[in-house]
């Protein structure tokens, strides 16, 4: 089923709390996601009802939208609260609701739109249909997928499309991780991931063989899609989501304003693409990824994997950020060093580099001075490993995050204004750039202007007077029949009630979309079974899925049956492929069972080459408590 021919672009972006949505929404979100008081998949990022409120009074000024993550899986005591928390945000102003647990659509829910959160594990056109079907009005692709794959997702449904473009990478598909919960007893589909996937390992082979000792093998590079948006666009992805709720409000701002820019570039010269809601930003700063918390930059599998595609998807050196290179070290004194580099350094910058064990050092500079052709960078203390040549990154510009400290960026929303005489006086009418229009009258005298070109030109340049308001003019006429002599105190006055009126009328023209109905009957889900993988945790789900067919139904894996050693992770990142130990490229190859290492705990790596998939074997710990420590 095609889409609609009017294709809108939503930038989404993340909200730490209400203070940083509105923050993403001046620097040019379309809509922004938020985590509630519970239930939601970032356990540290929870906001009070009171703060969506503020969020969505100021978004919906911009039509812009406020998501509400409640995408965690539920017990059978958290229902009733979940239920009463879709209330309370709906209450609050929620434009949608983000879901994974789907026992939730089995509950007296309010008439709001929902969304299938990445959690729900969407990678085949049939799982997004069934979505569709059972009343979701947006879904959120899994992040491995191709071009290919979107468009055919997109032929076979009719509702948004929403897909990951930037940030953090899970290596596993979303909502299939369990190793968090079996190794620590925080369960990544509880909002409590204790990523695993950043730790260090070692990989060997059957014989005991180390193939890479103590790196990071299952830490992905940050996802950056900065080439590819015209191209998911096309694919059918309508909802262009920055990962982050965690992140700190530097990076929601240099973030958006970047995919902003992209987006409103597509916008200009691809006429089939709309803008989903009002207002354009002015930057005040340039906006610059590279110097924004990254582990480096993939495209992951959207141009699938081999020719053509992102063949260095690791991280396998350090999870934390290195920053950019800036230059090498060619001095060394005794409580300072030398750097070559063609970047201005400054005082408070943040440096980093690798030691003679690979490990990432990092150190804040108390000053740094320009001595020749290098700067000179004095921090607390020199580490005694820098020696002459080492390539030092930086990953912190003190100069560039005082700028996005201060006032970054404002967001007008673009107005018309017509002055007209009216049989009693006059009439302002204001326009805004979505049609919505208010007229506000002023009965005065018609008095002819002694100098009639002064006075026009003093009435056009009062009533585009809108600095300190949400609007800018985009064009001010004036319908007289001569030149009037009237007062700037009436003229103010009127442009300020007029302003007033459009603030009210434009509130009462915003319109929150409704829950999409699901079909009758119900539809059936593309499987008859599911097993742990399916994430059932309560009686709610376990009715959803035996109405739409399912048969047999296992205990989500956090219900903490014994079930032996089983996939722990499902990943498309592949050590076979990163060691070109892949037997599909090399020939000859015979396939040979690799282990990853953490401080004696095994997992063993086992390969489905059709899916061209690696899971990650291991079985629950009986002591959780323990976490695993890194070497």
């Amino acid at each position: 089923m095609p889409h609609r021919s009017a294709h809108p672009l939503e930038l989404l972006a993340p909200a730490k709390n209400a203070d940083f949505g509105m923050e993403a929404i001046v620097h040019g979100a379309d809509a922004v996601y938020i985590g509630g008081p519970a239930f939601g998949a970032r356990a540290n990022a929870g906001n009070s009802i009171a703060d969506i409120a503020r969020l969505c009074e100021f978004a919906h000024r911009y039509n812009a939208r406020v998501l509400v993550a409640l995408n965690t899986i539920l017990q059978d005591d958290e229902l009733e609260g979940a239920r009463r928390l879709c209330w309370e945000c709906y209450e609050a102003g929620a434009d949608a609701l983000i879901l994974q647990d789907m026992g939730l659509l089995e509950l007296d829910l309010p008439p709001i739109e929902l969304h299938a959160s990445t959690q729900t594990d969407i990678r085949s056109a049939e799982k997004a249909r069934f979505l569709q079907d059972v009343g979701f009005s947006q879904i959120v692709l899994a992040r491995e997928l191709d071009l290919d794959q979107i468009r055919k997702i997109s032929s076979q449904t009719d509702i948004a499309l929403e897909f990951f473009i930037h940030g953090a990478l899970c290596v596993a598909y979303s909502g299939q991780c369990y190793i968090s919960h079996a190794h620590t007893g925080r369960s990544a589909n509880r909002g409590e991931c204790s990523q695993a996937c950043r730790l260090p390992y070692d990989l060997e082979n059957e014989a005991g063989e180390v193939i890479a000792s103590d790196k990071h093998l299952l830490s992905m590079k940050d996802n950056d899609q900065s080439a590819n948006l015209l191209a998911l666009a096309q694919a059918g992805i309508s909802s262009f989501k920055i990962e982050g709720r965690l992140k700190d409000l530097s990076y929601v701002k240099n973030i958006t304003a970047h995919y902003r820019t992209l987006l409103d570039g597509i916008l200009a010269e691809h006429p089939e693409f709309t803008r989903s809601s009002a207002g354009r930003s002015t930057f005040f700063f340039t906006p610059q990824p590279e110097k924004t918390f990254n582990r480096g930059a993939t495209d992951y599998f959207v141009h699938g994997r081999g020719e053509g595609g992102d063949n260095t998807v690791g991280a396998f050196d350090t999870p934390a950020f290195s920053g950019p290179a800036i230059g090498k070290v060619v001095r060394l004194g005794n409580s300072w060093f030398e750097v070559e580099s063609s970047e201005p350094l400054h005082n408070g910058d943040g440096l980093t580099y690798f030691d003679s064990h690979g490990e990432l050092v990092g150190l804040r500079l108390n000053t740094a001075e320009k001595t020749g052709n290098a700067w000179r960078c004095t921090p607390n203390e020199v580490p005694e490993d820098l020696v002459v040549g080492t390539a030092i990154h930086r990953n912190r510009d003190q100069e560039f995050e005082r700028i996005l400290e201060k006032k970054s960026a404002e967001r007008r929303v673009g107005v018309r204004l017509v002055f007209a005489e009216t049989p009693t006086g006059f009439a302002l009418t204001i326009t805004d750039e979505t049609g919505v229009a208010v007229s506000v009258p002023l009965d005065h005298a018609k008095e002819a202007a002694q100098n009639g070109e002064r006075a026009l030109a003093g009435l056009q340049e009062n009533l585009a007077k809108l600095g300190n308001t949400l609007y800018v003019a985009d064009g001010v006429a004036l319908q007289l029949t001569q030149p009037w002599f009237l007062p700037a105190g009436a003229i103010n006055a009127l442009r300020r009630e007029a302003v007033a009126a459009l603030d009210a009328a434009r509130a009462a023209a915003y319109q929150r979309p409704a829950r999409a109905a699901a079909v009758s009957p119900p539809a059936l889900y593309p499987e008859v079974e599911l097993t742990y993988l399916g994430n059932v945790f309560n009686r709610k789900a376990k009715e959803f899925y035996r109405k739409h067919g399912v048969e047999l139904i296992d205990e989500a894996y956090e219900a903490d049956q014994e079930k032996g050693a089983v996939s722990l992770m499902i990943t498309k990142h592949c050590l076979r492929h990163s060691f070109n130990l892949c037997p599909k490229e090399v020939k000859g190859l015979k396939p040979d069972p690799l282990t990853l290492v953490n401080n004696g705990e095994r997992l063993t790596l086992k390969f489905d080459c059709v899916k061209c998939e690696m899971h990650v074997v291991g079985k629950m710990r009986k002591n959780r408590s323990i976490q695993i420590v890194a070497h």
